[in-house]
């Protein structure tokens, strides 16, 4: 990822950026009873998976009935991301999905297509949820679809 120069962490996607990735988010959860967040801040102290593990526990996502939540998470001023699933989706999906995810989150990031790598990133974790989780009749939406920033 690049410093792209846009100067906070609630500025680094606009709007319609945003709107994009909160779009993606709902047509992802649209069949299926797994929960997608995105936490988006300047700073990550140590690993990025590290870090993504404690804002999944900070944001309550391991707290969903089936354990099968997905956190994206961006560090911008350090330019790294990580993607974690819950138990309940790491016990489902292929061996180095969350690696194939990233590499190509990666090919969108490196051309400063942020938007564009989160919500395909969000798609196909989403195509793995539908597949393993799909939407009951008695589900309800756990956790909120929002972008939540961090001040790091």
């Amino acid at each position: 990822m690049t410093d792209t120069g846009r100067v906070t962490v609630k500025g680094f996607l606009s709007p319609g950026e945003q709107e994009d990735i909160l779009l993606a988010i709902k047509d992802a959860e649209l069949d299926t009873s797994g929960e997608i967040r995105v936490h988006v801040e300047n700073h990550c102290p140590g690993d990025a998976l590290d870090r993504a593990a404690y804002i999944f526990g900070k944001l309550g996502m391991h707290k969903t009935t089936l354990r099968n939540g997905v956190l994206f998470y961006l560090a911008l001023k350090n330019r790294k991301f990580a993607i974690i699933g819950d138990q309940g989706i790491n016990t489902k999906v292929p061996e180095g999905f969350w690696d194939q995810i990233r590499e190509r989150m990666i090919v969108a990031f490196r051309e400063e297509q942020f938007a564009d790598g989160l919500a395909e990133g969000i798609r196909l974790a989403g195509e793995q949820l539908k597949k393993h989780f799909p939407h009951q009749a008695d589900d309800v939406n756990e956790l909120p679809d929002d972008i939540s920033f961090g001040e790091k």
